[in-house]
């Protein structure tokens, strides 16, 4: 079987580093990722985060797309509840113009942040359409203009290009799974998000199963996933270390995942709501080449997936560069 690899680069702030260290270590990941023949490059959005630099994913793009020749840059994803469409389309017409063929427009369903960011993005609004709608809307303004049904009829996002970004939808529920469905998308289930087994899979299966056709041709499943791999299954253990995830409940039944309990605790507290918090093992596919490959190919059978994006959360920049090189070598028969 042929598999399709990608990275999704976070642009992490680890401790004892600076912003600019960061990006430039996103950059130099980008050049990596080209080189080895990684299939996509793609980059967060947070917001309000000291801990992360990557909070405009378009401009990101932009730079990357001018350092690299031929991968693939997207997001991963922009947070559309927060923008207008029509911003969203403008931005990647004109970078998919820049790059023509080389430009995706991952959208994620999450807030990208904490309450007081999501406040202050959304600062003036008047209108909320819901995501769905939000989406259709973008869809139409990457390829033309608004038809006469639209109370702006005519309405473009120039430039329009000749070849438009693809669109993602991003997501870690059965209901990101069913408007990729509807909408005719590729899906990304984020299994590093939400390490649920069985909401991945009935996730998956929903997409697959009621996937339009029609809008969409044949469904395109996605795994992103966390990844660590070295030259020792002693060294990979060290490095994946002990990264946790929580799942935070908040009183109105909202529910959003983070990465500590502080974090739990200030989220509710900027909600102003109660809340309850679960934490887990983080589940990080580790070991070396050989059994991080056996890993991936039971996940690519369990799931009925060929596509995978990872994350590798490895401070040290020239061991998560040795990480990507051995999924490389790993898969060098299979690689496209």
């Amino acid at each position: 079987m042929s598999y399709s690899f990608g990275i999704l680069d976070q642009s992490i702030v680890f401790p004892g580093y600076t912003a600019s260290e960061a990006l430039e270590n996103t950059v130099k990941l980008a050049r990596l990722a080209e080189q080895l023949g990684y299939d996509r490059f793609w980059v967060a959005e947070h917001h309000d985060s000291p801990s992360t630099a990557g909070s405009s994913p378009e401009v990101l793009i932009s730079y990357l797309l001018a350092q690299t020749e031929s991968i693939r840059i997207g997001s991963g994803g922009v947070m559309l509840q927060h923008y207008s469409p029509y911003k969203v389309a403008e931005n990647f017409n004109l970078l998919a113009t820049l790059a023509p063929g080389r430009v995706e427009l991952g959208i994620g369903r999450a807030l990208g942040g904490l309450p007081r960011s999501t406040k202050a993005l959304q600062k003036g609004v008047t209108e909320h359409d819901s995501l769905e709608a939000k989406l259709s809307e973008l869809r139409s303004l990457l390829v033309g203009p608004t038809d006469e049904g639209h109370p702006l009829a005519g309405l473009t996002a120039s430039p329009l290009p000749a070849t438009p970004a693809d669109v993602y939808l991003l997501g870690t529920s059965l209901s990101s799974a069913e408007l990729a469905a509807e909408q005719g998308l590729p899906y990304a289930f984020a299994l590093f998000i939400n390490n649920d087994p069985e909401t991945a899979a009935a996730a998956l299966e929903l997409y697959k199963t009621h996937f339009n056709r029609e809008r969409g041709g044949e469904p395109k499943p996605i795994l992103a996933l966390s990844v660590i791999a070295a030259d020792t299954e002693a060294e990979a253990s060290e490095l994946a270390g002990q990264h946790k995830s929580v799942r935070v409940t908040l009183g109105s039944g909202k529910t959003v995942n983070v990465a500590t309990l502080e974090q739990a605790a200030e989220f509710a507290k900027q909600a102003g709501e109660t809340y309850t918090a679960v934490e887990r093992e983080a589940d990080i596919t580790r070991g070396t080449k050989e059994t991080v490959r056996a890993r991936l190919v039971e996940l690519s059978r369990q799931y009925g997936v060929d596509s995978f994006v990872f994350t590798t959360i490895i401070p040290d920049y020239a061991k998560r560069a040795r990480s990507f090189e051995l999924l490389k070598e790993a898969f060098a028969e299979e690689f496209v």
